[in-house]
């Protein structure tokens, strides 16, 4: 059928529509229709739902519903293009408030008294007003702190699997990051998409019960919502992010979990829309999707504020070459990824040593950040733990006991690694002084001159051993 039209005091409104397919409703003969522009769409009970409009043409607009299209009519339906893209209500006032994927209080309390709306797609930003990443953020978590070290303004995801705990990692650290110097605390904007009610519950109450709610603002577009909804979500928050970092001046930590159910809203609504797909079944413009959020991330020239932004998404399979996780890893920053085998091994966190990556770590630590010894001993470990690896391989084919003395050492020392310095308490909050210590006492368990990255200088300052080869306390001695 063909779309009427109807003038009525509050503006222009479209009666019925072409066609309903999945989460699109096609509305015709529309006039002066543009791209990302909000709609008003009335069903047959007379309730009000919000959608935008995703494709325009001479002949129609294809609108995409955010809170689907169930109980919606051909023949009934009514709806009103508003003329302005997707805007929120931007405040302060926000922080220690709950709200749904699309920026309404979730939470009982009235909405938030707001002065500006700003657009949800944000602003570019220029390349050239953009400040280099630079200064530390302590988490508290060795395995981040001592070798995938985070710096303000960086853009670092976590990838994850199916049932590893990525969710007590993404809350240990809203609960603990910190500026090293500055002892200032983060104010968090979190957005969660697809997660399941005890999910939500559990970050709810976590941030509740260490009184990081205080200083945060929570977005949920949880899994029975409409799927849609999702696509907006991570772009409301950073909108709210931006407002809270670029015009109040605060440090912004932004945690946007789970992005693999954002692009597989992506993939529905291209596959809904008749979109030619690319790998797996995603569209083909995902790459620039997720830049889109990705790069929303950073500090700007004559601003005292910043966005840090960790990403969690989880790995279909563990399979890191994944269209998600590996568009996500060309455009961040490197990526702390969870390991599977010591997670079944009782070691948590269980961030993997060697596929972890902090491509920025170089610039936000050593002398004048943390310490001097941070990167070469954050560098030895890598080395070290590297060769680990070979070590267990050959055992599994010849056996432990046909290991030479020094592979043997190298064992100790894998698990001296994985159980001492990887491995810590979850309400457990290392300071850097700890974390650089327990590096130099586990790498004390194997001989000095294995220690090839390592000038003499910071070996006769940290390194010590026992007669028996094994770990005495480091000079500098454990921090306080």
């Amino acid at each position: 059928m063909h779309t009427d039209f109807e003038i009525e005091d509050r503006g222009l409104q479209y009666v019925g529509s072409s066609r309903i397919e999945g989460p699109l409703v096609v509305v015709e003969k529309v006039l002066d229709a543009g791209y990302d522009e909000i709609v008003e769409i009335i069903d047959p009970t007379g309730h009000s739902r919000l959608g935008r409009v995703l494709d325009v043409s001479e002949t129609q607009a294809v609108v995409q519903v955010l809170e689907g299209t169930t109980g919606l009519s051909n023949k009934a339906m009514r709806t009103r293009f508003l003329g302005e893209s997707f805007r929120l209500p931007v405040s302060h006032e926000m922080l220690g408030r709950v709200f749904d994927g699309l920026g309404r209080p979730a939470d009982g309390g009235p909405p938030a008294l707001c002065a500006d709306r700003n657009d949800v797609n944000g602003m570019p930003i220029n390349p050239y007003a953009r400040r280099y990443p630079r200064e530390f953020i302590q988490t508290g978590l060795s395995a981040i702190d001592g070798m995938n070290a985070l710096v303000r303004g960086q853009k670092l995801p976590i990838f994850s699997g199916n049932g590893l705990p990525h969710d007590r990692v993404s809350a240990q650290i809203v609960r603990q990051a910190r500026l090293l110097e500055e002892e200032v605390q983060f104010s968090i904007v979190f957005a969660a998409m697809g997660v399941k009610h005890d999910v939500a519950e559990f970050f709810i109450r976590n941030f509740r019960d260490s009184g990081a709610l205080a200083r945060a603002v929570m977005f949920f577009s949880l899994a029975d919502a409409p799927s849609v909804e999702r696509l907006l979500t991570p772009r409301v928050a950073l909108t709210l992010a931006e407002h809270l970092a670029f015009d109040c001046g605060q440090h912004v930590l932004v945690l946007l979990t789970d992005m693999t159910n954002y692009c597989e809203s992506l993939r529905e609504v291209g596959t809904a829309r008749g979109e030619i797909p690319g790998r797996k079944g995603y569209p083909g413009y995902l790459y620039s999707d997720l830049a889109s959020i990705y790069e929303r991330a950073g500090r700007i020239e004559g601003s005292p504020g910043s966005i840090t932004q960790m990403a969690i998404l989880t790995m279909p399979a563990d399979d890191i070459s994944h269209p998600v996780p590996d568009l996500t890893g060309y455009i961040t920053e490197g990526q702390v990824v969870l390991d599977r085998d010591l997670f079944q091994r009782g070691v948590y966190p269980p961030i993997a040593g060697l596929p972890s990556l902090s491509r920025l770590m170089k610039d936000g630590v050593g002398e004048g950040y943390t310490r001097e010894d941070h990167p070469i001993l954050a560098s030895q470990l890598f080395a070290c733990y590297a060769y680990v690896k070979r070590v267990r391989g050959l055992a599994d084919v010849i056996g432990e006991e046909e290991l030479s003395t020094l592979d043997k050492q190298y064992l100790r020392f894998g698990e001296a690694f994985e159980t001492r310095f990887l491995n810590q308490g979850e309400y457990e909050n290392r300071s850097i002084e700890e974390t650089l210590e327990l590096g130099w006492e586990v790498l004390s368990t194997l001989p000095r001159d294995e220690l090839h990255r390592v000038s003499d200088s910071l070996l006769n300052k940290y390194y010590r051993e026992s007669e028996e080869g094994m770990v005495c306390v480091p000079a500098g001695g454990a921090s306080g």
